[in-house]
């Protein structure tokens, strides 16, 4: 059985905000959550391989994956996407083919089930994992309850401090299979023991959630505090906090810099002081997912505390509301939710 704890963890850690002001439906079609990939950057225009612009409904990313490789006559890992896209949803999402006899432009308006091709252009380069920018996000929630008045306070609390940048339930597998591997109780989901990848990756996303709990909890996770490192917004540079920096804790207050928050590895994280010791007694309190991840060989890294929802806005129908925003890459829009609607809701949302 999977410990209580990492259930709560995995499903639902505690809300920054208080308790949930409203209730609904989210995702009752796949065209009530829609996302759009930001690649970030220009196709190059030239060299052995194609971009892709696919929209996909209600469909699994590594699937769309496949069909593509068997219509580029290469291997499923020959075909590169920035990031996994949820299923039950209305996506569009960047991935990258190999060239082949297949020009460029006879890639367009290739479909199959689930998924079309909208655009693509040939680029020089396996496209990465990560190397998107960002995603934008179109929410409908439908059979709403709750005040407008206390749901639209809620989300100008959102608008103007963030939420805690948890890793959202997509990313320990359905029903929790990832966690159910790593709890030793359950093969987990088809391949999973044979894709170890996604168990450590759970492992890993497990701590940090814990980790980023706690300092809800203290409240400190949207604070610099001594012994932190600080990372830019929607970028990778961190840094040292120094105490005492005034300006640095301005630009904190405008979203500019966010703390971090360990993504365990071998070795101790960087952090100094009382942040280092929680950090390390949070960890301590997970053996078996440190072990894993500390076996596997993977480095010590970071992760902000604190994600913004930019260019949120919100708008009321009848028993309805739409949010638009965006957010950075590796953030999922259920940590918005989260802050704002009640589990029952937001765990309705997780297929």
């Amino acid at each position: 059985m999977i410990p209580e704890r990492w259930q709560v963890l995995a499903r639902a850690p505690p809300r920054a905000w208080g308790p949930a002001v409203a209730s609904g439906r989210v995702r009752a079609v796949p065209e009530d959550f829609v996302v759009e990939e930001a690649l970030g950057f220009a196709p190059a225009g030239a060299g052995a391989h194609v971009l892709l612009s696919v929209r996909k409904r209600d469909a699994n990313t590594e699937w769309v994956a496949r069909a593509l490789a068997r219509e580029a006559r290469c291997r499923a890992s020959d075909v590169g996407y920035a990031g996994l896209k949820d299923r039950r949803a209305l996506a569009t999402q960047w991935f990258s083919v190999p060239a082949s006899r297949r020009a460029a432009e006879g890639w367009r308006g290739l479909s199959g089930e689930g998924f079309e091709v909208l655009d693509a252009c040939a680029h020089t380069r396996k496209l990465p994992r990560g190397a998107h920018a960002g995603n934008r996000f179109s929410i409908r929630i439908t059979g709403l309850t709750g005040d407008p008045a206390e749901v639209g306070a809620r989300l100008d609390r959102i608008r103007t401090a963030g939420v805690p940048n948890y890793f959202g339930p997509q990313r320990f597998g359905r029903d929790l299979g990832n966690l159910a591997v790593l709890a030793g109780t359950a093969p987990g989901p088809p391949g999973a023991r044979s894709r170890p990848s996604f168990t450590l990756s759970a492992a890993r996303s497990l701590v940090f959630n814990a980790i980023l709990a706690e300092r809800v909890q203290t409240g400190t996770w949207g604070q610099l505090c001594a012994g932190d490192w600080a990372v830019l917004d929607g970028r990778g540079s961190i840094f040292a906090v120094t105490a005492g920096d005034a300006e640095l804790g301005e630009r904190s207050a405008r979203l500019e810099v966010h703390p971090t928050g360990a993504l365990w590895g071998r070795g101790l994280p960087p952090t100094t002081e009382c942040v280092h010791a929680l950090e390390c007694r949070v960890a301590g309190e997970l053996p078996e997912a440190c072990q894993l991840v500390e076996a596997a060989g993977m480095a010590q890294e970071r992760r902000s505390l604190r994600v913004a929802a930019r260019d949120l806005t919100w708008h009321f129908g009848p028993q309805t509301l739409q949010l638009d925003f965006r957010l950075a890459r590796g953030a999922f829009a259920t940590s918005v939710l989260a802050e704002l609607l009640d589990g029952d809701t937001v765990r309705a949302g997780e297929v």
